[in-house]
């Protein structure tokens, strides 16, 4: 494929464990087991886009350089979760000797947590039968769903999700390869929408940059389909000052003129009633309400009826506290 029809979160996947960004001590660690030539099981955990796979596809190319993809394999979790992807895959490439002079060679695993109980259970007994041959490296959003016996066999490594100057110092880095002016608040929007998610932010400059090279807020926010905070303050505002019909006109014009999603309003409202000055008590409230919302949207109820729901439990809350 030519490099210029290349998806920009491939084309900028950083190669080098010293481009990763935002990952500061993870990555002095890993580089550490590169200088020694050793390497234990590994445990990556954490949030999309933060870079578990990235730094594990670059691990294995300082350790095996040209010929990494020979010691390398990835495979993820969530295509086949059973016993069988153990049985036969895993032990498979695990028990098969090193290619090219290499110590040992890498499985990556990812989104491990996907994997069953009993498929864990027999992945513990591989990686302890043919640990002189093979390392594992294990990466999940939920470290929680990994076994016990498996993450005492592991160092764990917890990314944390991306800062916004990590974000900002990226997406400018990608903007001047690719010849784009990015205004401030478009960087800004970037940041908003990414929430310390690599793969969202460049995403998002990739689709706004589509039809021009210039790049403004209102651009970023539209092609995400995502509202401006402040179109999410209104919306709060309208409907705290007690006034329901003009937050379900908000509402609507959100949920309907700009298309977008439920679950990405309640999401924008969360963060929005977390920083927003106000009572305990009303927000307590209000984010319990969000959580209600969101569950009854999850267990597939009527999208316009929760939501305006949602809007009315605003106002009577309102109410209630003010």
């Amino acid at each position: 494929m030519e490099e210029s029809h290349t998806i920009w979160i491939e084309k900028y996947r950083p190669v080098k464990l010293s481009d990763i960004v935002g990952q500061d001590e993870i990555i002095e660690r890993l580089q550490s087991y590169v200088r020694t030539g050793n390497l234990p099981h590994l445990l990556f955990t954490g949030s999309a886009g933060v870079g578990k796979t990235t730094a594990a596809v670059a691990l294995a190319r300082e350790f095996f350089g040209e010929s990494w993809n020979l010691n390398f394999r990835e495979l993820n979790a969530s295509d086949e979760r059973g016993i069988d992807v153990v049985r036969n895959q895993i032990k498979q490439f695990a028990r098969t000797s090193p290619l090219g002079g290499a110590s040992f060679k890498i499985l990556f695993l990812d989104e491990a947590d996907a994997l069953t109980s009993d498929a864990q259970a027999a992945l513990r007994r591989t990686m302890e039968s043919y640990a002189a041959s093979c390392r594992f490296i294990l990466s999940c959003n939920y470290s929680s769903k990994i076994i016990d016996p498996i993450q005492s066999r592991c160092a764990i490594y917890r990314f944390r999700a991306l800062s916004p100057e990590a974000i900002r110092k990226e997406a400018r880095r990608i903007a001047e390869m690719e010849q784009i002016k990015v205004e401030d608040s478009a960087l800004e929007a970037i940041v908003y929408i990414a929430q310390g998610d690599m793969r969202k932010a460049i995403n998002a400059l990739q689709g706004a940059a589509i039809l021009t090279n210039k790049i403004d807020a209102d651009r970023v926010y539209a092609i995400t389909a995502t509202a401006r905070p402040d179109e999410i303050e209104e919306l709060l505002c309208t409907s705290l000052s007690g006034d329901f019909e003009g937050a379900e006109t908000v509402l609507h014009r959100l949920l309907h003129d700009r298309g977008i999603a439920p679950n990405e309003l309640i999401n924008q409202c969360y963060r929005a009633i977390v920083k927003r000055k106000m009572d305990d008590s009303l927000r307590v409230a209000l984010i319990d309400q969000l959580g209600t919302i969101d569950f009854r949207l999850s267990e597939g109820a009527s999208t316009d009826i929760q939501m305006e729901a949602l809007v009315a439990q605003f106002v009577l809350q309102a109410k209630r506290f003010c």
